[in-house]
């Protein structure tokens, strides 16, 4: 083992409880909304791939009667 990877975790175990008290209050709504927002980006992708390739099967299908 490496003494670096002690002196890592001591730094990493220190610093959360010096941002604790800075830190404000989260806003459940708000988290709620923008996963919303990712799950609606997603589906939009998901839909856009699905038809680009049932089109270029479909169009692949029509080329080769």
């Amino acid at each position: 083992m490496n003494i670096e990877s002690f002196n890592r975790t001591s730094e990493i175990v220190e610093t959360p409880s010096q941002y604790n008290k800075t830190q404000k209050r989260v806003n459940v709504s708000v988290l709620k909304q923008r996963l919303l927002e990712e799950k609606k980006k997603e589906k939009v992708k998901r839909t856009i791939i699905l038809s680009s390739v049932i089109v270029s099967l479909g169009a692949l299908t029509m080329l080769t009667y």
